[in-house]
């Protein structure tokens, strides 16, 4: 079944996506898994490095992508815009701030050496809505990647450009194919 992107301001096609058999979703869900096991293993410094190129990236292409979410779902430009910014913000955020968060922390016991960890869990699904179609995957992704997790997303079905284009983005900035993967689904 095709999914229709449709531009709420003027009612036309932007552009159909097929959505992924069980097949395709099985597989995505094999090499996200697959490339979470070498991801979590990768030091901070490399994930944050991927994560400012993010940074950088998404400032480049800022009125790429705000015109993007203007298209797909009405967002104003300016508010598209300043929505990227933000998002260049997190993504700064968190490759600075990760290692620090998710250092271990020592606790007192009557054992010799106790201490909370904290462990990357694996592929993480975030299921978002339409409304801050960039922002609020990537103020999930950030941290969830810095943390050495792998991310699925569904996105709300109006804006999977805005997804995809999330997706591509990070692949464009260094980041292993598979780490982040868009899930398009129809709603039935």
């Amino acid at each position: 079944m095709a999914i229709v992107s449709i531009n709420p301001a003027t009612g036309e096609k932007i552009r159909g996506y097929e959505a992924m058999t069980g097949a395709e979703i099985d597989a995505v869900l094999e090499h996200t898994d697959t490339a979470w096991q070498s991801w979590k293993a990768r030091p901070f410094d490399e994930r944050s490095a991927l994560l400012h190129q993010a940074a950088q990236l998404l400032r480049e292409r800022r009125d790429t992508y705000a015109g993007l979410m203007t298209a797909e779902m009405g967002k104003p430009i300016v508010q598209a815009r300043s929505e990227v910014e933000k998002c260049a913000l997190v993504c700064k955020f968190y490759a600075d701030k990760a290692a620090g968060f998710l250092k271990p922390e020592p606790v007192e016991t009557d054992a010799a050496n106790s201490y909370v960890a904290y462990e990357p869990l694996g592929p993480v699904l975030a299921v978002m809505p339409w409304n801050f179609p960039f922002w609020q995957v990537l103020r999930f992704a950030a941290p969830a990647l810095m943390a050495g997790n792998a991310c699925l997303l569904k996105h709300a079905s109006n804006v999977y450009g805005c997804a995809l284009a999330i997706e591509e983005l990070l692949r464009d900035a260094g980041f292993p194919r598979h780490i982040f993967r868009t899930l398009v689904l129809s709603s039935n």
